[in-house]
């Protein structure tokens, strides 16, 4: 499979249920994947920040992707979190996600002490090394502290195998130029995506490559009708698509995507799960306000039939 649309379009991050010791509800899992599938995203991230691939061990993060890679049978490109502390243990996880069924990996520099430039560059360059699979390099400032620099970005993208970033959508009025920069600098086959729901759209259509989709990973129906409208270059309807979201976009800024994430999972029917300990489910009310937004949300876009399912009126 080549790595370029692998790394373009909806990639959406569900959550991974799992019981409060940690062990992976495959069947749960397979669930949310199988309607990603039938949405037709452009790519599934499984084990992402979203999917809590930190709180996970080893054998349930291999365990959670022959769960998606056996539903999914290749009809969906599957990029798998390897993110770890040390660079063995990520080279560790890279050979098991290949050996697993995955199409592609992400890596974010997790980190205790904070690393330099340098430090980054080596992990990726010996991770990247110990696979086959095309890397995305997964720059998260907020969770990792750190951040990757232009300049860096473009040394790690001479790496064989490393074929993409998947970088946080900068304030819309400083997107297109701080994307103009970032392109100059890499090749015109590296992608260059990005995450931050609420900030996304725009940074597509200042022209981004991808957008890395937390809601995307429930409500992907919706989700795709907003990133082709960016795809498009078609404003009108992203600004009416982003207004649709913006109940769901506040809740994600102030109370976490991944919480409001699990609350919506349970509100939706999807996959009743808690996230894992020592983070919290949201309390009630701030459950009503999720339960709210996906209400409006579901409302608004009804006339025109995106968000409901000709059958039930439920989200698909």
């Amino acid at each position: 499979m080549s790595a370029a649309p692998m790394f373009r379009g909806l990639s959406a991050f569900p959550i991974t249920p799992a019981d409060p010791h940690g062990r992976v509800d495959t069947e749960g899992l397979a669930r949310l994947v199988q309607r990603l599938a039938a949405a037709k995203v452009d790519s599934i991230g499984l084990l992402g920040s979203t999917g809590t691939y930190a709180y996970l061990t080893r054998p349930e993060r291999r365990r959670a992707i022959e769960a998606a890679a056996g539903c999914l049978g290749g009809q969906v490109p599957l990029i798998v979190g390897i993110g770890a502390l040390r660079t063995d243990d990520a080279q560790d996880l890279a050979r098991d996600a290949a050996a697993a069924g995955a199409d592609g990996l992400l890596l974010a520099p997790v980190s205790y002490t904070p690393l330099t430039e340098e430090e980054v560059y080596q992990h990726f360059a010996a991770v990247a090394e110990a696979t086959t699979l095309p890397l995305c390099i997964y720059n998260n400032p907020a969770t990792t502290h750190f951040t990757f620099s232009d300049d860096l970005l473009a040394r790690l993208a001479k790496l064989p195998g490393i074929a993409a970033v998947k970088n946080p959508a900068p304030p819309p009025p400083e997107a297109r130029a701080r994307h103009e920069a970032l392109r100059t600098k890499v090749p015109h086959s590296f992608a260059v995506g990005y995450s931050g729901d609420w900030r996304a759209a725009d940074a597509v259509l200042a022209g981004g490559d991808a957008w890395y989709s937390v809601v995307g990973g429930l409500l992907p129906v919706p989700s795709l009708q907003l990133l082709r409208a960016a795809q498009a270059g078609d404003t009108a309807t992203v600004a009416r698509w982003d207004a649709r979201f913006q109940g769901l976009w506040e809740l994600f800024q102030e109370l976490s995507s991944l919480r409001v994430m699990y609350a919506a999972a349970d509100i939706l029917g999807l996959c009743p799960t808690a996230p894992p300990r020592p983070i919290l489910p949201l309390p009630s009310a701030a459950y009503e306000r999720v339960a709210a937004a996906l209400e409006k949300l579901n409302a608004d876009a009804r006339p025109g039939g995106a968000l409901t399912a000709a059958s039930s009126g439920s989200f698909p």
